[in-house]
């Protein structure tokens, strides 16, 4: 399954940056071993339902560590049997672009 993630403590300081709590989710993906990828919205997760829903509550935990309140998005591609499809579903859009 594909999972793309977006967490966001709230009521922490007085910025209204939360680029320190990203990079503590972000920690925590990066150190699961998925394979995963990161953009300016959302980071995306590869694996089986049970190791990637473990990564984003961790990472989830991570960013609202000292927050009163988290927001979380969430969306997954459930697609059982089906490995390599962080990569592949892009490909599959990008060869469909060159046959214009």
């Amino acid at each position: 399954m594909l999972v793309a993630f977006s967490v966001a403590p709230s009521g922490v300081g007085d910025s209204d940056s939360v680029s320190e709590a990203v990079a503590a989710a972000v920690k925590v993906v990066r150190e699961s071993g998925l394979p995963h990828e990161t953009t300016s919205m959302f980071t995306t997760i590869e694996g089986e339902w049970d190791e990637v829903m473990d990564v984003v509550k961790r990472a989830t935990e991570a960013a609202s560590a000292g927050a009163p309140r988290t927001s979380l998005v969430l969306k997954a591609d459930i697609r059982p049997g089906h490995t390599g499809q962080l990569e592949a579903k892009v490909r599959r859009v990008e060869e469909h672009l060159r046959e214009q």
